[in-house]
């Protein structure tokens, strides 16, 4: 299955770039997150707006699912230690609902996973209508 930096890979670099500097996607830990004038300023922007504008598509939707079912699956050690404790305590309602959501997360990012998959050229050829001797 397809994770988020996978995806992100295949966007053009300043919608990754944006979407990296809001979710705070970086493996240096060390440096502070830039503040929004910095980021216009890296990407060569005045404002966000056309940013904001993705935000409302289909695609930057399926990269979001793709970030929580990675956050889930990151944080899924922990809530599991919260949820076995409880679940001790005789909590199984905590249980099935952890295991609802992550299927639920786990099925819209297997979706959205599907949008950056590479086409094959078999596939672009059946598309087009053109037949090839």
């Amino acid at each position: 299955m397809m994770n988020i930096y996978d995806a992100l890979d295949q966007l053009p670099n300043e919608k990754k770039l944006y979407f990296s500097w809001k979710h705070d996607i970086r493996f240096r830990r060390d440096i502070p997150k830039k503040s929004e004038e910095d980021f216009c300023r890296e990407v060569n922007r005045k404002t966000l707006d056309g940013f904001v504008k993705w935000e409302k598509t289909t695609e930057y939707k399926q990269l979001l699912m793709l970030l929580l079912d990675s956050k889930i699956a990151n944080d899924f050690e922990e809530i599991y230690q919260i949820v076995t404790n409880k679940a001790k305590e005789g909590d199984e309602k905590s249980i099935r609902l952890f295991l609802t959501l992550h299927k639920e997360i786990q099925s819209n990012a297997k979706l959205a996973a599907k949008t950056f998959e590479p086409v094959h050229d078999e596939e672009e050829q059946e598309e087009d209508g053109l037949l090839l001797d």
